[in-house]
């Protein structure tokens, strides 16, 4: 299997998209500007409300929500934690060791949250989930800081072995392997991926991730100075960032980077020197693989991620033989309707639904994956009576579900034909508007006679021209639009352009079909 990371910069996001075998199977997107409460950061937040009755706070990290931690995401140490906090901000000479620190009482499963933090109590946290909706982020005080081939945990003190690895040579060699090199106060869970790898990478990538950590404690005990907002009011200054987990493009590299990697593309120097470094660091062998996109082209028209966007991100997702899924989200559920369409490939209709329902399998999982659907998901199969042909089913789902990474159960059909999947859910569900509202009209249904666009595209120019804004700029079009004004060659439009204006001409699948760009 061949497998594709294509990485879109642009002034205000970063895309990134995942392909296998040519098909788009993750896309991700995270704005550039503002904060970000990306999975993993942590943070000094403050106690803003206790709420007995959902044994939770809500904590003010910086987000225009508060944020939720609850009794259960304390973790056991949590008092430790708290004392080593304590002591590293009153001492900031030196970062304290973890082993120096004197173990406090474990914090129970069974026990009230109100007894341990109180309103206006700072607390070190980690966004476990990020802000979804109208929710803030949800928030864990257990620490971790996750590498490539394991994930350190401060006061831990245990190593644990992914169940992934099934031989039980490999999970005791890696065990004591860790066990040997670890600094004392810390705990290990080692990855899937570090089967069979060498003790000298694991020790590298250890160190690294042990000097995240004092980083973090370092950014914890740095004085902070009085702030005031806007209206003269005093700024809570405890309550800042500590430490920020990778770049996002990094974060996927790393959890799903794989031999059968064949490119990585990125279409900005910056961001294509930090993957190279990283790739050069976990796989010094694959760091050809990265590549510098250049292309006039947008890259992901380029490697047709914008059409596969389109397609596949709409309420409605067709897939073979004429089947088509009808995908809505509430605020309780995403649902998913299986439809055969008009199509029908058996005069049995039990052997024609059990055809549709296993096609359509195989869609489902794959939106699962690419849109990153998370919590409860209602499937509503076409209709089958055979109970051979619904175990059948049930099983194919299960099969295909065990290669998603994120965390999930699957139940049988229901006698009503329905099947519930429930999948983690850690960051916003992938949306994407998939129609066009034309740009002239508004969606008004009335637009100036189409074989006046190339005019009015011409007078921007002209426009801009006379400020001198349009050397080395670049005009994107719609492809239709632009393969009209590149007809006659020499005398294309095209051509016009360039040699009056000084601009670029190129298409962009994004843009609606009387719409363009300058930039």
């Amino acid at each position: 299997m061949k497998s594709e990371l294509i990485v879109d910069v642009q002034p205000d996001e970063i895309a990134i998209a995942l392909t296998e075998d040519d098909r788009l199977q993750e896309v991700s997107r995270s704005t550039r500007e503002g904060d970000n409460f990306a999975v993993g950061n942590i943070y000094m937040g403050r106690v803003k409300k206790v709420m007995p009755p959902l044994n939770a706070v809500f904590v003010d990290v910086g987000h225009e929500k508060e944020a939720f931690l609850h009794y259960l995401d304390l973790g056991s140490e949590f008092l430790t934690l708290r004392e080593y906090v304590t002591k590293a901000v009153s001492d900031r000479r030196k970062v304290p060791a973890l082993k120096n620190t004197p173990r406090q009482p474990e914090v129970g499963k069974e026990g009230q949250i109100a007894d341990i933090l109180k309103v206006g109590d700072t607390v070190l946290v980690q966004v476990s989930k990020e802000p979804i909706n109208t929710k803030g982020p949800r928030l864990t005080a257990e620490i971790s800081i996750a590498g490539r081939n394991m994930v350190l945990i401060p006061f831990a003190d245990k190593v644990m072995v992914s169940s992934k690895i099934k031989r039980e040579s490999e999970r005791s060699r890696l065990k004591n392997l860790i066990q040997s090199i670890k600094p004392q106060g810390f705990g290990v869970i080692v990855r899937t991926v570090a089967e069979d790898k060498r003790v000298m990478e694991l020790d590298s990538e250890l160190k690294v991730l042990v000097q995240r950590w004092e980083d973090a404690v370092k950014t914890l005990q740095q004085p902070v100075k009085a702030e005031k907002q806007t209206g003269g009011k005093p700024k809570d200054t405890e309550v800042r960032l500590i430490s920020e987990e990778l770049e996002r493009t990094i974060g996927i590299i790393r959890d799903v980077f794989s031999p059968n990697f064949t490119t990585i593309q990125v279409n900005d120097k910056s961001t294509y020197e930090q993957v190279k470094q990283y790739v050069e660091m976990i796989a010094p062998d694959s760091a050809k693989i990265v590549k510098l996109y250049s292309g006039e082209q947008p890259i992901f028209d380029k490697f047709d991620i914008t059409k596969q966007m389109k397609t596949g991100l709409g309420r409605t997702v067709g897939f073979k033989n004429g089947g088509y899924l009808i995908m809505e989200r509430t605020e309780a559920l995403f649902s998913i309707d299986v439809n055969s369409g008009s199509k029908k490939l058996f005069e049995d209709q039990e052997e024609n639904a059990f055809h549709f329902n296993m096609l359509a399998a195989d869609e489902i999982v794959h939106q699962l994956r690419l849109r990153d659907i998370g919590g409860i998901i209602i499937v509503d199969f076409i209709d089958m009576d055979n109970k051979s042909h619904q175990q059948q089913l049930y099983d194919h789902v299960r099969e295909l579900m065990d290669h998603d990474r994120a965390k999930h159960n699957v139940l049988p059909l229901s006698k009503f034909g329905l099947m519930q999947i429930t999948r983690q859910r850690v960051r916003p569900v992938v949306e994407m508007d998939v129609t066009e509202v034309c740009p002239t009209c508004g969606g008004k249904g009335k637009i100036q006679a189409s074989i006046l666009f190339t005019d009015s595209v011409e007078e921007d120019l002209a426009a801009h021209a006379e400020k001198g804004e349009t050397r080395g700029k670049t005009l994107e079009l719609h492809p239709y639009v632009y393969a009209y004004v590149c007809q006659g060659w020499l005398h294309s439009l095209k051509r016009q352009w360039q040699t009056k204006y000084g601009v670029r001409v190129r298409e962009n699948q994004k843009l609606g079909m009387l719409e363009f760009l300058l930039k």
